[in-house]
């Protein structure tokens, strides 16, 4: 397979303009969105399971750093702005800026870098071979939860061990499956793009 510089969307639009970058962005906002929505509580925990990592995981690696960022920063925009387009959570409502500077508004900060930090090196090629993709989605997860963990543990006035419960123990297997799957699943794009492009 030849390495390709620079993100899968620029890959495949090279030429992009000024409204199918907008496109792009309200795409992954509603992209976004919904794998939010797909939230199942955990008890004792005001941090749902979500597809939302995902959504960052993809959206990151995909998009580049600069439409990465720019998507992920619009969406919390949008969702501070009164869009209910967050994470359910026990807590707060899933909209409003109460959510950001909430118990949860770390993992949202979290994603944010993360998606800034996997659309660096997407745009430096680490997706497109599954012993570097791997490597750049956990650091991507690490950076979401460093920050999610953090925020909790002091908005919630609570000792590591309890923080560590509510807000890591009961992700650990989802986020393992999250990024084994993307990171198997991005080469393989990359390799039919890869033929189709040489062809």
């Amino acid at each position: 397979m030849s390495m390709h510089s620079g993100s899968l969307r620029a890959t495949v639009f090279p030429r992009s303009t000024a409204l199918t970058e907008a496109l792009f962005v309200v795409g992954g906002i509603g992209f976004i969105s919904l794998l939010a929505q797909i939230a199942i509580p955990v008890p004792g925990s005001p941090v749902p399971v979500t597809g939302q990592t995902l959504a960052v995981l993809l959206i990151g690696t995909t998009y580049g750093a600069r439409l990465g960022f720019i998507t992920f920063a619009t969406y919390i925009l949008a969702g501070v702005a009164g869009a209910p387009i967050f994470a359910p959570s026990a807590t707060a409502a899933n909209h409003g800026l109460d959510r950001l500077v909430g118990a949860t508004g770390g993992y949202l900060v979290g994603m944010l870098i993360a998606s800034l930090l996997l659309g660096y090196l997407a745009d430096r090629k680490a997706d497109q071979k599954f012993r570097t993709s791997f490597p750049a989605l956990l650091l991507g997860d690490l950076v979401i939860f460093t920050f999610g963990l953090a925020w909790l543990h002091a908005s919630l006035d609570l000792t590591w061990a309890a923080t560590f419960k509510a807000g890591l123990t009961p992700f650990i297997l989802g986020e393992a499956l999250k990024i084994a799957i993307t990171a198997t699943s991005l080469p393989l794009v990359w390799r039919k793009i890869s033929r189709s492009l040489n062809r």
